[in-house]
């Protein structure tokens, strides 16, 4: 493809990116994995110039753009060798019109900016949300220790700001290498590291991961058990839920599954309630601390979109209360820079259930904030976190 074309590609791209946003549809990976996948003649070179000018102009577009020509002008505004690109030729933009419009630059739309700086970031914190972020990787202890990892791999590594990260060039392909499908390692941003090394799991003990997912922090919490104990893993979600027996096999890791019934949670868990040692509760949230990896995520937020996380996660932290025994412990986690869905929604539980109380963190990087504790990316150079230890009664 020549240069005008693959940014034709990526303005047609953009439109896909820009539909899906405003009707909350599929992400932008997934959408230019299946955009690339009915396009067999498009080559690996020209997949990545296309995918590098799609993820430019999102990172450059503070609201949703009007289209993707507009996004794609919105680049051009600010570099010529991408201007020139609307030269009219076969297969490539058409030249750009002296009245044409490029969208707005910014971090983020105007409401949002306003609500992330009452949450105390300034305008240099939040710009680092738009920047690439590094591959991290936690070396797997259950079979290999982090110094051996170091020498096994085939690019050089820097030790993370937790004891088995380890931080990689960004854009490294290591799922494709041998040591990821023998289980030595697994992809994972430092600062969920240390959001996991947060609970302090043991052996011995009886530990729920309440919103599982596909199970990253349950196999983190299962290597600090050295699968000592027992390790419930939970979700409402089948499909993510259900690639965790795999993953959880190729790590050497004892972990129980458990589908539950989306507002009736409780009844899979009955036998448990009461009894738990420590629950995991990484929340539902809007992500606005991944924005590095999900650019376009911050397109699809609204006031009434962050009200409803709220409420979700102020419900998951109900039934998490309900599975601890006395004297035992939830971690709650949330990838928010948001004060709504982080030291608010922890002095919101403590209000509600008396005798509950927020325990000091101290973790190797990051700052307090609240009863809480906060990772940045413009601070910590990992993904946002808001993480809090509650202590029952």
């Amino acid at each position: 493809m020549t240069p005008p074309a693959r940014a034709q590609a990526a303005i047609d791209l953009l439109d896909a990116v820009i539909l899906a946003a405003r009707g909350q549809g599929a992400s932008a990976d997934r959408l230019a994995a299946d955009w690339f996948r009915t396009r067999r003649f498009v080559g690996s070179k020209d997949r990545r110039a296309i995918r590098e000018l799609v993820w430019h102009a999102i990172r450059a577009c503070g609201d949703i753009p009007g289209n993707g020509r507009m996004a794609m002008l919105r680049v051009a505004a600010d570099d010529p060798a991408v201007a020139v690109l609307f030269d009219g030729s076969h297969y490539g933009p058409a030249p750009i019109a002296p009245d044409e419009v490029p969208a707005q630059a910014g971090i983020a739309p105007d409401w949002l900016m306003t609500e992330l700086m009452h949450s105390g970031h300034d305008e240099a914190e939040l710009a680092a949300l738009l920047t690439r972020a590094p591959l991290d990787i936690r070396a797997n202890r259950l079979r290999i220790t982090c110094d051996d990892l170091i020498a096994q791999l085939p690019v050089a590594a820097e030790p993370g700001p937790s004891p088995d990260a380890l931080r990689l060039p960004p854009g490294t392909q290591a799922e494709a290498w041998p040591a990821f499908a023998q289980g030595l390692f697994e992809v994972q941003d430092a600062g969920s590291q240390i959001a996991c090394g947060i609970i302090a799991a043991r052996a011995g003990e009886t530990v729920v991961d309440l919103c599982a997912g596909a199970g990253g922090k349950t196999l983190a919490l299962a290597a600090a058990m050295n699968n000592g104990g027992r390790l419930i893993a939970c979700d409402i979600d089948r499909t993510r839920l259900s690639r965790l027996p795999a993953r959880a096999a190729r790590a050497g890791a004892t972990v129980e599954t458990r589908l539950l019934d989306g507002g009736r949670e409780w009844q899979a868990l009955r036998d448990v309630m009461g009894q738990v040692d420590a629950v995991l509760v990484d929340a539902p949230c809007t992500g606005t601390g991944t924005w590095r990896r999900n650019p376009e995520a911050r397109w699809r937020l609204s006031p009434a979109v962050i009200a409803r996380y709220v409420r979700m996660q102020a419900q998951v932290l109900d039934l998490a209360a309900g599975l601890v025994r006395p004297g035992g412990r939830i971690t709650f986690i949330t990838c928010s820079l948001l004060d709504a869905e982080g030291p608010d929604a922890i002095a919101a539980f403590v209000a509600r259930h008396h005798g509950w109380r927020a325990v000091p963190i101290a973790a190797p990087i990051g700052r307090r904030r609240g009863a809480g504790w906060r990772l940045t990316p413009g601070h910590d150079d990992t993904d946002g976190f808001f993480f809090a230890n509650l202590v029952a009664p």
